[in-house]
């Protein structure tokens, strides 16, 4: 059989497999197929001898579609057609057993404790004596806390209990912490006995001064151990350690001869006929600072040292490559990343400079700062109210409202600064 005997044209291919893709449409593929049909069945009838089968009855030809989108396109088209998935049944979710299923409590452990083996019994013992420390610390706790907390706070409710009752409930056995008549005139008549603006002022100027002087040298010389080798250093630092352990009573003899003998290598002498007495004088506590041998001088310079030592070198490097000398870099570099630290130190100094009595007792004979007022309120209040030197014990009250002035400046100094003071002394290096 030949391609004639199909119905093809002679020598004409009509396959769609042969023909470009963009001309074959729905048209060709529609091509007149009853006629091939009955033309084959024809000559197989007249090859063989045989009757041509009936032709089938042609199938309905679908209408002629408008031009076909090329293959490309429909490819396309496929490939970004989106399928659905197919809905699955969800699994139900296991149910998670709770941790007391787990858990192994205390009465269980008690209970089984002879069946379990060496190991378990171990284990399970740190578990049992684990949980009892777990419910029996904080309890003490507390405990330690409140019994710190009143011892701290006993003194000061005590004061102001007392302070703001009449002297003749100090007697009566009634009366624990709240009194039964408020008088507030125990303030009024301390404030007058006691001088307490002019006491007050003079107390601020002779420690802020001191303060100021002790901060400077005392960071200036901390810089120096912080920064610089020098022969002599650590025979030097051990002498300012000495100034922490070496209490005060035992160099307050001599410091009190140089000053009320006061004279410099002999010249006061030879120019003035005589030494000078600096006894009573504010100088006496503004040159012992200067030098650093205030009050807790040695402290001061220690704190100073660790926090210099924390602060990066480079720093200083970069001071010095830009022409700063030492003194310049130690004003406009580090002076400024230590103001915490500076602040911490002034308030060390103020604290301890206005509780102070040992030595201002030795260097003022006339009782001009808080701390001597403080000392004698019982004569100065009552020779204000009486007259006459009395008893300590018949002016309780007015004593206990002279030791609130005394510290109410304290107090709210600290309140303000409270943030700076923590901050200074975490950065100085005594935080741990």
């Amino acid at each position: 059989m030949t391609e004639n005997n199909f119905g093809f044209p002679n020598g004409e291919n009509t396959n769609v497999a042969n023909q470009p893709a963009e001309n074959v449409t729905s048209d060709t593929m529609a091509a007149p197929v009853a006629e091939d049909q009955s033309s084959a069945a024809a000559a197989f009838a007249a090859e063989f001898g045989a009757a041509a089968p009936q032709a089938a009855p042609a199938a309905p030809v679908a209408p002629a579609a408008p031009a076909a989108e090329p293959i490309a396109d429909i490819n396309m088209e496929a490939a970004s057609a989106v399928v659905t998935p197919v809905a699955t049944e969800k699994k139900p979710k296991k149910e998670k057993k709770k941790k007391d299923d787990y858990r192994v409590s205390n009465f269980d452990i008690i209970k089984n404790y002879r069946h379990y083996t060496d190991k378990e019994k171990k284990h399970y013992r740190y578990i049992f004596w684990r949980r009892i420390s777990s419910y029996i610390w904080p309890f003490f706790r507390f405990i330690i806390v409140f019994g710190l907390s009143f011892v701290i706070l006993y003194p000061i409710i005590y004061m102001v209990s007392t302070s703001l009752r009449p002297q003749s409930e100090m007697n009566d056995p009634s009366v624990m912490w709240i009194p039964k008549t408020i008088r507030l005139e125990n303030f009024s008549e301390i404030w007058e006995a006691i001088s307490y603006p002019q006491t007050l002022w003079s107390t601020i100027v002779l420690n802020i001064v001191s303060s100021i002087l002790q901060v400077a040298t005392c960071a200036m010389t901390g810089y120096g151990f912080a920064r610089f080798k020098f022969k002599g250093k650590g025979i030097l630092f051990g002498i300012v350690i000495l100034q922490i352990i070496v209490p005060t009573q035992i160099i307050l003899i001599p410091q009190y001869m140089g000053f009320r003998y006061f004279d410099v290598f002999g010249l006061l002498n030879g120019l003035l006929g005589d030494s000078i007495s600096l006894v009573d004088i504010n100088w006496a506590m503004y040159i012992p600072a200067f030098f650093c041998n205030g009050i807790r001088s040695g402290l001061f310079i220690y704190l100073f040292r660790q926090f210099f030592r924390g602060l990066p070198k480079e720093l200083e490097d970069a001071a010095y490559l830009d022409g700063c000398g030492p003194f310049k870099t130690f004003i406009s570099v580090m002076v400024p990343n230590a103001a915490s630290s500076f602040l911490t130190v002034f308030i060390f100094s103020i604290v301890w400079y206005w509780n102070d009595f040992y030595v201002s007792s030795m260097y003022f004979t006339q009782g001009n700062t808080i701390s001597l007022k403080i000392d004698s309120v019982a004569n100065l209040i009552s020779m204000y109210l009486t007259g006459e030197i009395g008893r300590a014990t018949d002016f309780i009250v007015w004593m206990e409202a002279g030791c609130l002035l005394a510290i109410a400046p304290i107090v709210i100094m600290y309140i303000f600064l409270q943030k700076y003071f923590t901050e200074g002394i975490e950065r100085a290096g005594l935080a741990n």
